[in-house]
Parts: structure tokens; C-alpha cells; sequence
């Protein structure tokens, strides 16, 4: 049988650091690898094209 008190005091935390790293790791991987897709991409003729016409 739990109390309130006990209810209270919520989960414990890790003090660590490791478990709260591991989702900022995750994102910076996702992000790197998304960016490194669009960077591979290659640019439609189109876009190329209006460039152009910019210069």
C-alpha cells in the first residue's frame, strides 16, 4: 500500500546524464543525415534555369 507521501516524491532521476543525452544524440544524428540527404540532391533544371535569369 503506497501513501501519499510516497506518491509525492515522484520516480527518482538518474543523475548521470546518459539517459537525457540519448535523444540529443538521436536528433543531432537525424538532423546530420537529413542534411546530408538534401545536400546530395541534385537541383532541378527548372531552378537552374530562373537562377540564370537572375545573374
Amino acid at each position: 500500500m503506497r501513501s501519499a507521501k510516497d506518491e509525492k516524491k515522484g520516480s527518482p532521476k538518474s543523475k548521470g546524464g546518459t539517459e537525457s543525452s540519448k535523444p540529443s544524440r538521436n536528433l543531432g544524428d537525424a538532423l546530420r543525415q537529413a542534411y546530408d540527404e538534401a545536400v546530395r540532391e541534385t537541383v532541378p533544371d527548372d531552378l537552374l534555369d530562373l537562377l540564370k535569369k537572375l545573374d
